[in-house]
């Protein structure tokens, strides 16, 4: 197999072919995790739950993320399909797990959708006025008219996706690095807020405390890193599809973990963790860290704190239409879906009915929420967490099973298919497991329904609602006969090549 060409186990699905290298998917799957808008939303609650270790808590929260970036890459580098998650687990596990890790990664790409969608809304109008921001309409209706934008980027071509990508995840770095070099400005000449001296033990994980201190700081850090993976999503659209994808998954990790650790230290350096004014402990002001602290730390210059979120969040919206659209569309190529999902169209090569339904469900979705309540929106959005811990749990265990019969023949398949998938896979598990119980707690978030809380309601109910529907489409034998053979076929093309499985 020549590095470029196709992957003899890939079933043609009428995409493009080597649009993206190295760097383009580098830059998507940094864009799909939207780091300054994570950052920004993040650090604050991390603090309150972790103090000055929140740098510990995002390094522990990058060791599962590594652990199934490597799943991931490994995976890929035997089965190159944009299902990614659905085609892996089904290969290893079966149509019924398949099936639920495609709903998985749909699932939480349509709830976050309606988050970005309001991040955006959002901080375009704080450009404008602080007033015009806190219209619901207005912004419900401009975060609808951002989702609309990114399914036409989607629609028209992952060439210009690409393009614009590159572009926003400049934008994104260079606002960071004049934030930082304010920050340290500031810092030098006695002007910070509250002057904390950095210690080594802000980076010690062992020096959080107590395990639940440090287990609940992860699992909010843990949201930072998710996104990633879009850039597996884009293999069969991937120059050398089995390399760089995977590639690119660890790069990003990378990146990301040191622009987490790095800035959210020098935040704490220049504003504390105190619980007055913009102190990193003010629970008023832990939804939005760069906000709060942007007049204080730029100056004059505080939009660009503003700019740079709305920029991440609409980088992200896009970056997010990206895999589930295709996660749907090889869903339809292998039996999983109606065939109409598997429409490309014939000189974008991008899916049509995947991206537009995309689109129109996550808008949907949005509105319908912020019309019923604005709570049970931010309780689907704290539901997110679970979705994430699931598929990617599920591709860690899928990644042992499915390498299982050549994990001794090396020290290098026994650590990067066994043991290290099986670790993110646990650790994964563990995350679902602890969020779910305390999403049971009926103050855990805004709602309650049936004497616990909202939130573990709207998002185990969501899993459960995949079953229901995974049920009524595998309703018909013909259906399962059809997907059985898809899996059976993809089976044995990886069998016989012997590049897959060595």
């Amino acid at each position: 197999m020549t590095a470029g060409t196709s992957s003899p186990i890939l079933r043609d699905k009428g995409l493009s072919r080597n649009d993206l290298g190295l760097a383009g998917s580098v830059s998507i799957g940094l864009s799909s995790t939207a780091p300054v808008y994570s950052l920004a939303a993040t650090l604050g609650f991390v603090v309150l739950a972790v103090g000055v270790h929140a740098p510990a808590a995002f390094i522990l929260a990058f060791v599962p993320m590594l652990f199934i970036a490597f799943a991931y890459r490994e995976l890929n580098n035997a089965l190159p399909d944009c299902g990614t998650t659905f085609i892996w687990a089904s290969v290893a596990f079966g149509r019924f797990t398949g099936w639920l890790g495609g709903w998985g990664v749909a699932l939480s790409g349509i709830v976050v959708l309606a988050n970005l969608a309001q991040i955006a809304g959002t901080y375009l109008w704080l450009l404008v006025d602080e007033g015009l921001a806190s219209n619901t309409a207005l912004v419900t209706a401009t975060g609808v008219a951002f989702i609309a934008a990114m399914t036409w980027t989607n629609y028209r071509g992952i060439d210009l996706g690409e393009k614009m990508q590159r572009v926003t995840i400049i934008v994104q770095y260079v606002a960071l690095a004049v934030f930082v070099a304010f920050l340290a400005w500031r810092l030098a000449s006695g002007q910070a807020f509250d002057a904390t001296r950095i210690s080594a033990d802000w980076f010690n994980p062992f020096a959080i405390g107590s395990l639940g201190t440090a287990v609940y700081g992860v699992l909010i850090a843990l949201f930072a890193y998710w996104g990633w993976d879009t850039c597996l999503a884009l293999n069969e659209e991937t120059r050398s599809p089995r390399t760089t994808p995977g590639r690119a998954a660890i790069i990003s990790s990378v990146v990301l973990l040191v622009t987490y650790t790095g800035v959210s230290a020098l935040v704490i350096m220049f504003a504390g963790t105190g619980s007055e004014g913009i102190g990193l402990g003010n629970e008023a002001h832990a939804a939005d860290v760069f906000y709060a602290i942007s007049e204080a730390a730029l100056g004059p210059w505080a939009w660009i704190a503003v700019v740079a979120v709305l920029v991440s969040a609409i980088a992200a919206t896009q970056t997010t239409i990206l895999p589930t659209a295709r996660g749907t569309l090889a869903m339809a190529a292998h039996g999983a879906l109606p065939r109409r999902f598997a429409t490309v169209h014939s000189v974008y090569l991008t899916p049509t009915f995947s991206t537009i339904l995309m689109g129109v469900t996550a808008s949907a979705y949005y509105v319908v929420l912020t019309l019923v309540s604005e709570n049970v929106l931010a309780d689907s959005i704290a539901s997110l967490g679970l979705f994430i811990a699931f598929y990617y749990g599920v591709t860690g265990f899928a990644c042992v099973w499915y390498f299982r019969h050549t994990l001794r023949s090396s020290t290098r398949n026994l650590v990067f298919r066994g043991i290290l998938p099986l670790l993110g896979g646990l650790l994964m598990t563990a995350a679902f497991v602890l969020s779910a119980v305390a999403m049971l707690d009926p103050g855990y978030g805004r709602t309650v329904i049936g004497g616990i809380g909202g939130t573990f309601v709207i998002g185990v109910g969501a899993l459960l609602l995949g079953v229901a529907l995974m049920a009524l489409y595998y309703s018909s034998r013909r259906r399962r006969d059809c997907a059985d053979q898809a899996i059976a076929d993809v089976r044995a093309a990886a069998s016989a090549d012997p590049g897959t499985v060595g």
